[in-house]
Order: structure tokens, then sequence, then C-alpha cells
């Protein structure tokens, strides 16, 4: 058996030696080496070439934002945010790093989990990090003009077959960079509210609307239950971790129903009840993630009339959720990420009019 080959980036000798013991102590890894600092976890990477990387974001010489853009970019390799999230400026850098490439986060441990169970998650997200394919990532961070360039160039759609009156959007491993590259490219015209679902864990989702906007200069927040969904025109409201969005009679509401799919808040839960509620007015994007989450849904909503759309294979960093609406035949247009906002714009009658 193939052990999957990591390399620990932490500067708590501490905490570094506790993630090494446990990684050591399965038989299905391999630990390759250890890095105190940012510097050193670049120069490791490069010469050891591990499988996965698990990164601290707080590190002298180079944070881990640092480490994580520079590794992305000249040695791409799966990588395994373990961070706190004991504030808001360490909360940004996780998102930083996420959107700069890095495929998931893991909360440090606090001392108050059940026995071994940090252990079993640290083992299992490392082995499932491990696994996914990782693409190079420029080091300069795209800004509006590109991508508006390229809409200029493929934002030609054929038109909804009724007006559109509401996006929404799924999304888990790898969408807070594919979200943000969307919204980066609707212009600040685009007035049809956009509603997401984005599976992060709890610890970690409280500050990410506000990392959000300040990304991509639109007005993000978390869903205000009982707030009509026209009320939402030009605004980005996203679910909150731990419970589930439905749309009923225009208004948004949040729910503590069962999970799906393992899932709370459940992409299908949001896709299903915008299909019930708004039907051929809609429309959804089902982007990369891990699972089936969102692939019923956006069946339920071709079915209804919407417009639905899934990302390519080769744009998305897991091809999970995307291809199982595609084998459905749930996503009328599969598209790779830099065709998304082109394709949501020409929805948007009034933003459409405005250019």
């Amino acid at each position: 058996m193939q052990r999957t080959r990591v390399l620990v980036v932490e500067d708590s000798p501490t905490v570094r030696r506790r993630i090494c013991d446990i990684l050591q102590a399965d038989s299905g890894i391999e630990l390759i080496g250890e890095a105190a600092d940012g510097l050193q976890a670049i120069t490791l990477c490069e010469a050891a070439k591990p499988d996965v990387v698990t990164m601290d974001m707080m590190l002298p010489k180079l944070t881990g934002l640092q480490a994580t853009e520079h590794i992305m970019a000249r040695c791409p390799t799966p990588i395994l945010v373990v961070s706190a999230s004991v504030n808001r400026g360490e909360l940004f850098r996780t998102y930083d790093a996420l959107a700069a490439g890095a495929v998931d986060v893991l909360e440090k441990p606090t001392g108050t989990e059940p026995d071994d169970a940090w252990e079993h998650k640290l083992v299992s997200m490392v082995k499932l990090v491990g696994r996914i394919q990782v693409v190079t990532r420029p080091m300069a961070r795209p800004g509006r003009g590109s991508v508006i360039a390229t809409m200029e160039q493929t934002r030609h759609t054929a038109p909804s077959r009724f007006p559109c009156e509401v996006i929404a959007i799924g999304a888990s491993t790898g969408g807070p960079a594919a979200i943000v590259e969307i919204l980066r490219g609707l212009p600040s015209s685009f007035r049809l509210p956009i509603m997401f679902v984005l599976h992060l864990n709890e610890v970690f989702g409280a500050a990410f609307p506000d990392w959000l906007g300040a990304q991509t200069g639109r007005v993000v927040s978390f869903v205000r239950d009982g707030e009509r969904v026209a009320a939402a025109a030009g605004r980005v409201i996203m679910a909150p971790a731990g419970e589930h969005v439905v749309v009923r009679d225009g208004r948004l509401h949040r729910t503590h129903g069962p999970e799906r799919h393992s899932c709370r808040p459940s992409i299908d839960v949001l896709f299903d009840s915008v299909a019930e509620d708004y039907g051929p007015r809609a429309a959804a994007c089902l982007l990369t993630g891990m699972g089936r989450d969102g692939a019923q849904g956006l069946l339920a909503l071709r079915r209804a009339g919407g417009v639905t759309i899934a990302q390519d294979e080769a744009s998305s960093v897991i091809y999970g959720m995307p291809r199982e609406a595609s084998l459905l035949g749930a996503a009328e247009r599969v598209l790779s990420l830099d065709e998304i906002a082109p394709a949501l714009l020409s929805l948007d009658v009034k933003a459409e009019t405005a250019r």
C-alpha cells in the first residue's frame, strides 16, 4: 500500500510534536519532514515533494499564507490548513489561504474534544486531501479588470426563457476561491440577489461574509430569517453554518432540520426550495466540492424550468458534486469557472442594459 507522504508545518514545538506523533502512528502515512517557519516549509516542500502539507497560519519568517501562495505557484501541493480560530485576523488569513489554493481547514485541538476524535479527524483529512489533484495558482491575486475582460469576450450566453429573479450557488472544497472569482466577474450594476451555501467548518465560518465582501467589493451578509428575497437585490447572502436556508413565498428562512448528505447547511435543501418557489425564474450553479450535495436539488430546479450550471472538471478542485449533477442530467450547462460569471450576467437584463 502506498503511504501518504506528509510535511508538517507548525511553529509551536508542542503542537508540531503532537501532529507528527499522530501521523506517524498511522501505517498509511509517512512523515517526510517538519518545518517551524514559512521559509523552511517552502524549502522542504520543493525538495521532498510531499503528497500533503499541513500548514499553520501564524509562522515566523514567512506566514502560512505567504508559504501557501508560494507553494501553490511554484510546486503545487495539496495543503490542509491546521489553524486556530481565535480572532478575526487569523480567520481572514485562513480564508486567504483557501482562496490561494489550500484545499481544506482543520481547527487546532482545543482540549475539549472527545477522546481521539481530533486525532481521527486529522488522519482522515490528511488522507483525503492527499488524493486531490491541485493545479498551479499564480501568486498575483486576480483583479477585477482581468475577469471583466474575459467576461466581455464570453458573456453572450443564450438568454433564459423567463426573466431571472434569483441566483443560488452551492460549493464545498475549493469553494472560497471559486465564489470569489465569480463575484469578481460581476459588475457593480448586477442586481439579482445571490444566495449561496458553502460547506465550511462552523468555527471558521463566522467572519466569512466580511472577508468575501472585502475580496469582491460586494455587500455580503448572512441570511436574516424572514427577509424577502427581493429586498436582497444586488446583495450576496450566505447560509450560516449549522442551519439550512429555505425559500418560501419569496422569503428566506433559517431552519435546524436534519442534515442532508451529512451537511447542514445543505445545498440540496436550498436548491429544492428555490425550485419550488421560483421555478423557471431562478438559476443555480453547483461548484467544486466533494460528495453529492446539490446534485438532486439542481435536477429539481432544471425540471422546474430554471437555468442550471455545473462547474467543469478541469476548473474544479474536486469534481465531485458537479460530476454527480452532470451524471443525473441536472446541469443544463457545464462551464469552466471563468465562464460562469458571464453566464450569470446574461440573466440580469437590467445589468446587461446598463452595460
